[in-house]
């Protein structure tokens, strides 16, 4: 099948571009890398009457770190930050999420800002965001604001976007020392969207105490989501092989995983968040026994 006929923008500023999707509204699509928009078009799940490209506006794909915050651009591609020297030096975890994302294809072409704003419960970069505790600019016709990424995330395909607004970069706090994260993920073949997925960043005080967590659940729910009860479990403990077992149950109660006849039952899914929590867990905890 092919897509059927829409109208193409290429706006090359800001202002343009969500003038734009305020003059169209719901008839309108915003085509960053294309590799969830493209498939659905060609699918005819989805037949948007304008396409507006926002890869010919300047300054979206910038990588930077300040402040003790790091600023990644939405149009900053998938590859671009499994390789960032800086991103594997501040803040690891989003490195080794990018390198789980599809293949080399979709890794060059997809974008970091296209993926949170499809908001596919499969999806990676949720939970990814929310282990960080990581926030969105968002930029409209008249006015820009932020959100933490718990409320941009709304629901299956579902973000908080406006018709008229466009996700412009992503923010995450860079980890101190004595922090490690991990991204542990389940899917039937290489490059598949996942069965289930945890995401965990863990800081430890002098004395090895937990001092923070975040853990972010992928494929268990109707959205990325917050697995509040594992925190609640490690947040200032010892994070020892009992402490980890019983966060890693508590993740299992935090999910809400639907059947899937391709990738397994509830009960299995609802079993492979613990696994995967615990995999997570001891693993980002050693990283941050190594940290400085």
């Amino acid at each position: 099948m092919v897509p059927r006929k829409f109208e193409y923008f290429a706006p090359t500023t800001l202002k343009d571009a969500t003038s734009l999707l305020k003059k169209h509204g719901s008839d309108a699509k915003v085509l960053a890398g294309g590799m969830s928009l493209i498939p659905v078009m060609k699918l005819r799940l989805g037949s948007p009457s304008y396409i507006v490209d926002i890869n010919r506006i300047p300054g979206l794909d910038s990588i930077t770190a300040a402040g003790g915050r790091l600023t990644i651009g939405a149009l900053t591609r998938h590859h671009a930050i499994e390789t960032s020297k800086v991103i594997r030096e501040k803040v690891p975890i989003l490195a080794e999420t990018a390198g789980w994302i599809g293949d080399p294809q979709v890794r060059n072409m997809g974008t970091i800002g296209g993926s949170l704003s499809h908001c596919d419960p499969s999806g990676d970069w949720g939970a990814a965001v929310i282990a960080l505790r990581g926030s969105v600019t968002i930029k409209g016709p008249t006015k820009e604001r932020t959100l933490a990424i718990d409320d941009f995330l709304v629901d299956t395909f579902t973000s908080a976007l406006k018709e008229d607004e466009i996700l412009t970069s992503l923010t995450v706090p860079i980890p101190p020392p004595r922090s490690g994260g991990a991204y542990v993920k389940l899917e039937r073949r290489s490059g598949d969207f996942a069965t289930a997925a945890v995401a965990v960043q863990v800081s430890l005080d002098a004395k090895g105490i937990c001092s923070y967590v975040g853990i972010g659940l992928t494929a268990l729910g109707s959205k990325n989501l917050r697995a509040s009860k594992a925190e609640t479990a490690l947040l200032g403990k010892s994070l020892s092989p009992k402490t980890i077992e019983d966060a890693a149950k508590a993740a299992a109660e935090d999910a809400q995983p639907t059947a899937d006849p391709l990738r397994g039952s509830v009960e299995y899914k609802t079993e492979m968040a613990k696994v995967l929590t615990r995999r997570g867990l001891n693993l980002a905890v050693q990283r941050a026994r190594k940290g400085k």
